[in-house]
Parts: structure tokens; sequence; C-alpha cells
């Protein structure tokens, strides 16, 4: 008995000890955490102010604004990337186990942003720096041309949409592709520059960097894309079937082709084909044609008031950059949609462009999704550091499912857009979205990931950078192009992603499959409504779920999330029932048709 309770004794002993220890390599670590961020968070408001007044302020010739967000970069780099943080994070981390789970993952994430900057190679760094933001600039100064007049992406876009002269059409895409032809050097010279600098921490190459603030690697990535594409399959099969044969109805072309020619298609990169359908009864662009631009923005921002969510800061619209400039104003700006997180902490802004029309409207919706994301998981339980999506695709996935909502037709006649008892085809309805979300998954697991794959793990050799582009579109969009395309051109690189925010599509991809996931939970466990005609306006319960999934911001494992928010893995299961009782109409409409897929 005695050597039983002796035995205890000890054991509280070490216990105490134990504990003691672990106190004080958490204290330790916590004042190097402290430090380390509040030294971040300066520099990375720095760099987001820069970085917004050069792609905001962008004047032909004058490379000031580029040369201040290169040196604001070039500060924060040199931080992240130092050789003291980096050992300071692997001191730490080799004792993790004795720290809290939330520093764990802070310190990973400091190892991880140290492997994109790190300072032993300091001149590679600071080369890769200005390169990323001169191609920026070179990509977004750019003068669009078309039937000698000067023209901005939006005209191009409304021009592909609208057109039925295959010969306008074609000079339309030609006009949005001679862009590339200016950023390809630039390309090839970022290629070498990104995997140079995260080989210096040990890393294959960027894109396998990328794929890891997943907890995958890059054939890991691969095959989910590949798996989830093998899933839809069938259904895009029978869309691509179905777009050949009615394109060629609607252009007078007797020959149906086996590929669809990329310049009959309404979208530059033919990433979205949902504006050949017009719903009958909704017909939203002449609707929302006759609001204003402002207006647009505003009823996004009530969709999410209304299910709970603060109204927006008053700094929102002081800053944002929201409206398109003129097409032939000396001052340009970055045309792609963002929304950003200025400070990490009040300061949310977005740059968009604008217009009073169904794409603008989905995106308006879209984007706030990003800034209310921000805005929760900026709050006292998730250090700055950790204000991020649960995974970067968890971003666009609370995004596109906002914007999908903001679509749906209980939706628009709840806000008084459409007459509730309007009748419309149901399959019309669901085709339109299918040209959006089914395409997207082709052109985003398939063409993209495949090239950034190709140019970063494979090292692509330029003189075939063209050819491996067109390719790609071929085996997975079944899309060629128009006219010959050598590799004077660069097509590829007239996608902004490719340039700025690379080796990081495969997001996209995902969060449309976690986004019918989500979508899927919220239509039958908290409206009770079909998910293909839902009504999210007022419902406070659907915030408080989504509240549930973004206040932690990036502090829980996203498979976590997952699972917790929707008792289910990763799958495209939700977004394949969605749109079965498309098959069987698709089916029908192609019987007779010859399939090229």
């Amino acid at each position: 008995m005695k050597q039983y309770l002796a035995a205890i004794c000890l054991s509280a002993t070490m216990l105490l000890s134990c504990n003691g220890n672990n106190d004080a390599v958490q204290k330790e670590a916590q004042q190097f955490l402290d430090t380390y961020t509040a030294e971040y968070v300066k520099l990375y408001s720095n760099s987001s102010e820069a970085q917004w007044k050069s792609q905001t302020e962008i004047v032909e010739g004058d490379s000031t604004n580029t040369a201040n967000a290169a040196k604001a970069d070039e500060a924060m780099a040199a931080f992240t990337g130092s050789k003291e943080n980096i050992e300071q994070a692997k001191k730490y981390l080799a004792q993790k186990d004795k720290l809290t789970a939330i520093q764990v993952k802070q310190l990973e994430l400091i190892l991880y942003a140290a492997a994109n900057n790190p300072q032993t190679i300091a001149d590679v760094v600071k080369q890769r720096i200005k390169a990323e933001n001169e191609q920026t600039r070179q990509l977004y100064s750019f003068q669009y041309m078309y039937n000698g007049k000067k023209v901005s992406t939006n005209d191009l876009d409304a021009t592909l949409k609208s057109e039925n002269d295959l010969n306008k059409r074609l000079a339309a895409w030609t006009s949005s592709k001679e862009v590339g032809t200016t950023l390809k050097s630039g390309l090839v010279n970022l290629r070498n520059l990104r995997n140079k600098t995260v080989q210096e921490l040990g890393y294959n190459d960027y894109f396998s960097y990328q794929v890891s603030d997943y907890g995958m690697k890059a054939d890991e990535m691969m095959q989910t894309m590949d798996k989830l594409m093998e899933e839809l399959r069938p259904l895009y099969r029978e869309l691509h079937t179905w777009m050949r044969y009615e394109m060629a109805k609607k252009y007078g072309v007797t020959d149906v082709p086996d590929y669809l020619p990329a310049h009959w298609l309404p979208n530059r990169w033919g990433q979205d084909w949902s504006s050949v359908v017009n719903v009958e009864g909704i017909d939203l662009d002449k609707i929302l044609a006759t609001k204003s631009k402002e207006w647009i923005v505003k009823e996004g921002e009530k969709l999410y008031t209304s299910i709970g969510f603060p109204a927006l800061p008053e700094t929102f619209w002081q800053k944002s950059s929201l409206y398109p400039y003129r097409a032939d104003s000396n001052v340009k700006k970055n045309n792609h949609a963002s929304a950003w997180h200025m400070n990490l902490g009040t300061d949310v802004r977005s740059l968009m462009s604008v217009e009073p029309n169904a794409e603008w409207w989905e995106t308006a919706n879209h984007e706030l999704g990003h800034i209310y994301y921000y805005m929760t998981y900026t709050n006292n339980d998730v250090p700055p550091l950790l204000r991020g999506g649960a995974n970067r695709a968890y971003h666009e996935a609370i995004g596109t499912m906002m914007g999908l909502a903001a679509m749906q037709k209980p939706y628009l006649a709840g806000r008084g857009l459409i007459d509730g008892n309007v009748k419309t085809d149901s399959i019309q309805a669901l085709l339109k979205e299918a040209l959006n979300s089914v395409v997207f998954i082709f052109f985003s697991s398939g063409t993209m990931s495949n090239f950034e794959k190709a140019l970063y793990v494979d090292n692509l050799p330029e003189n075939q950078f063209n050819a491996k582009w067109w390719e790609l579109a071929k085996k997975y969009q079944g899309i060629v192009p128009p006219t010959e395309r050598g590799e004077t051109y660069c097509d590829a690189a007239t996608k902004t992603h490719i340039n700025d925010d690379p080796a990081q599509y495969y997001d996209y991809a995902l969060s449309y499959v976690i986004l019918y996931q989500l979508h899927n939970h919220i239509a039958k466990n908290i409206l009770k409504q079909d998910p293909r005609a839902t009504n999210y306006y007022g419902q406070t319960a659907i915030g408080d779920f989504l509240k549930k999934i973004t206040y932690p911001g990036a502090s829980k494992d996203w498979r976590t999330v997952l699972k917790e928010s929707t008792g289910d893995e990763l799958n495209a299961k939700a977004m394949l029932e969605y749109f079965q009782p498309l098959v069987s109409w698709l089916q029908e409409q192609n019987k007779g048709r010859k399939y090229s897929l």
C-alpha cells in the first residue's frame, strides 16, 4: 500500500513538472508569436495598401505604383522569410507536443509563409516580387482594341455574349487574346523564380508548395481533380453535345464540328456557357438594366443583413473601387473582381467593375461573401495569422453559394425582381446553371489545373506553352481554337490567375463541390425546400449556420469543418443530385446526335 501511494505521489510530481514545463514552453512560444504577429500585421497592411493602389491606379508609362508595391512586398518577404523567424518556428515546432493546437497552427503557417520568401536567397525573392508586380501592371495596363476602337474587357465580354456574326465574334475573341503575347516572357521568368524560391525550403516546385496548404501532395490533388471530373463526365458529355448542335444552329452552320470553336462561346476561356440560355419569365439582364450600378451592390448587402450579418462598415463604401472606369480613361484598373482584407482587421474592400446586369448581380453577391467571411473571422478567438478560410476553397465556396442563391427564382421573386407566379421552365433554369457550374469544373479541374501542373511540376518548355494549353482545352473542355495559334501567342496568360494568383485554380473546382454540399444541407435541413428553388432572404438560421463555419477562420481543419457542417466527406454527390433531372432531358435532346467526347 505504501509503495502504491508512493507511486501515485511520484506520478503526480512528474505530471506537475511536465505541466510546468509545458506552460513555460507555451509562454515562450506565445511571446514569439505575439512579436511576430505585430510586425506581420503592420507589413501586411502596408503591402495591401500598396497593392491596392497598383491595381486601381494603373497609368501607362508610370511605374511608380508598381515600384511602391514591390517595395512593400519586399519588406514583407524580408520579414516572413527571415532566417531568425524560420529558426524560431522550427525550434518551437520541434516541441509541438508541449504547445496548444492553435499555437502549432500559427507556427506551421509561419514556416509555410517563409517558404515563399526565404531570405537565404533574398536576391531571388526580390527578383520574383519585382517580376510579379511588373506582370500585373503589364496585364492590366493593356489597351484592348476592337474595330479600331479602344474597348474594355467588359465590352469584349458583351460582344461574345450577344453577337451572332461569327466574323465579329472572331474579331472580339482574337482581340481578347492579344495581351498574351506581351506576357509570355514574363510568365517564363516567373515560373523559374517561383520554383527556385520554394525549393530553398525543400518543396519540389511551386505547384506542390501551393497544394501543400491542403495537407496534400501534387499527385493527390490531381487525382482529386480527376475524380471530380470522372463523376461529372457523363453530364458534361451531354452538355457538350447539346452545345455543339445548338450553337451550330444559332450561327447557321450545317456541318456540326466535333469540338467547340472557342469563338462560338460566350466566355473568353469557355469556362461559362450559361448566357446562351434565357429562362422564359426571367430576363434578369433586362430587369437589372433599369437599375443603377450602386443598387446592385446595396441589394447584395441586404441579402447578408437579412440573414443576420451586420451592415458593411462605412469604410467599405468609402474605400472600395466598385464601378468601371471609362473605356478611354488614361487610368486603368484590374478588371477582375476581388475582395480584400486590407489589415486583417476591420478594413475590408472590394475591387469590381459593376454594371447593372445578371453577371454582375451574381458577382457582387459572391464578392460580398468573401467580405462577410473576413468580417466574421475577425474576432478575438482567431489570431490574425489564422484569419483565413478553413481552406482557400471555402472562401470561394461561400461566395459562389451566395451568388447562386441570389439567382434562384424564389429569391428573385421575393426581392420583387420577377413575378412569383410567372411560369418558368425548370429544366431551362437547371440547364442554365449546369452550363455555368458543371462546365466550369472541366475548365478549373481540367485545363487550368493541368496546365499549371505542367508549367511548374513538369517544367513545360516555353516553346510548348500554347500547344499544351489547347491540347488540354480540347481534352477536358472539348474546345479548339478558331484559327492556328502558334507559340507567338500565350493564350494561357490571358487568364489573370496564371499571372497573379498562380497554381491555385483547383481552389475554385473544390469550392463548387463544397458549395453544393453546403447548399444541399441548407435547403434540406434548414429551409426544407427544394435545393433548386430556395429563398435565403430573411432566414437567420442560414446566417447562424454560416457563422459557425466562418467564425473559426483557419484555426480548424477544413475536413473537420466539412464533416461537422454537412456530415459528409468531400465528394460531388450533392452536385450530381442537384442536376439529375437535367440528364434525361439532355439525353432526349441529343438522340441521333454524334458524341465526340
